[in-house]
């Protein structure tokens, strides 16, 4: 018989949305660091387990940057199930963000404005606390790190190294993100001579690092067609090279756009919209990279998702993991549980073994072919030939 104990996730959250925002979000890590969220006790599903970018992945859900942006609640976000966390954005400098108030909820949309403006401690205070979880001996769940750039810094391809150095010996994986809405200038460097000058200024770094972390670049769903061509030869080109400035591209992050139908009446406040109202466009801009990069460049696939049929859509799109993290302020922690289970139902009801053998299926339904072998290590599915 069902229990009929109260779902205390779910009664927090609807309590948590009686707060503004930011207060909320508070209040939340205030949760998991005492242990009032639930942690998950079951193991993956064996289906859900995954290799991307060298890294085994005992399931593709993660939970996005922006959720803890100063790495503060590592291990309590990870013990809720998800299978990767990436912290963040992460300026080498500390700054305050944008002023009050900066974060919106759309309640009738499940959607969410921000216009934060990468409020950061910096670097070192964040390094310092992956450091400390990494001493920790459950500090082994994968953690990512978003850096981001200054916003008064003239240099954004210097503040990327930074972050780069400062968390190359702490972070599983490294995203570069140049396309916040928030910071005024961040999103040229999605194309033209700014884009050609970044990748290769990575390139050049990290022939002098001594540890080889991979780096994803996060890109905007807002990309016109001919940007996102740009963005994917120039990364299929530097990934095809002996030193790659970036090993994959995340897709994406908030959109400056506001599709029809919005409700609330926050949905023309300025900054980045993210949740359901941008599920398609994130979808849409996915399976256009897992084109033109033809299924050989990794993909994570960010954007609206809210349950497990969301995750597999992306999934067959052309995404090897993905991330959520609006959804969480909607449906509660326990989400991500529910996620994993029917993402695992929607493989096995497929024939897929693995979440790699269904990457790019969509893609490879559309020509008429079969499955594909897997890029070796990489849990991407090569096109047919």
């Amino acid at each position: 018989m069902p229990s009929s104990a109260p779902d205390v996730g779910a009664i927090g959250t609807r309590l948590l949305r009686l707060l503004p925002p930011e207060n909320a979000h508070r209040l939340a890590h205030l949760a998991l660091r005492f242990g009032l969220a639930a942690p998950e006790r079951s193991s993956d599903d064996p289906v859900l387990g995954t290799t991307l970018l060298g890294i085994d992945f005992p399931n593709p859900v993660g939970i996005a940057p922006g959720f803890d942006k100063h790495g503060e609640v590592i291990a309590p976000t990870l013990a809720l199930g998800a299978g990767f966390l990436e912290i963040g954005g992460v300026t080498p400098r500390p700054q305050p963000g944008n002023p009050k108030p900066r974060l919106f909820r759309l309640s009738e949309d499940e959607a969410i404005v921000n216009r934060m403006g990468f409020n950061s401690e910096g670097a070192a205070a964040v390094a310092a606390r992956l450091a400390a979880y990494r001493a920790r001996p459950e500090g082994t769940g994968i953690v990512g790190v978003n850096l981001a750039k200054n916003r008064n810094s003239t240099d954004a391809a210097a503040d990327y190294i930074a972050g780069i150095d400062a968390f190359s010996d702490l972070a599983d994986f490294l995203v570069v993100n140049v396309s916040s809405p928030n910071t005024p200038g961040l999103r040229s460097l999605q194309s033209g001579e700014d884009l050609h000058e970044l990748l290769e200024r990575l390139a050049a770094h990290r022939r002098s690092v001594a540890r080889r972390v991979p780096i994803l670049l996060k890109v905007a769903p807002d990309l016109l067609p001919e940007q996102r061509h740009e963005v994917a030869a120039a990364v299929v080109e530097t990934v095809s090279g002996p030193e790659p400035a970036v090993d994959g591209i995340v897709v994406g992050n908030t959109s400056t756009g506001r599709p029809p139908g919005l409700r609330s009446r926050h949905a023309a406040e300025t900054g980045g919209l993210s949740g359901r109202p941008i599920a398609p466009l994130a979808t849409e801009v996915l399976a256009d990279f897992y084109r033109l990069t033809e299924g050989r460049v990794p993909l994570i696939g960010v954007g609206g998702i809210a349950s497990g049929a969301d995750a597999y859509a992306r999934i067959r799109a052309g995404a090897s993991l993905v991330q959520l993290y609006t959804a969480l302020v909607f449906h509660g922690p326990g989400l991500i549980r529910r996620i994993k289970r029917d993402l695992a139902a929607c493989l096995r009801a497929d024939g897929y073994a693995s979440v790699a053998e269904a990457v790019g299926a969509d893609h490879r339904a559309e020509a008429g072919h079969r499955r594909g072998p897997s890029l070796p290590g990489a849990g991407v599915a090569e096109p047919p030939p």
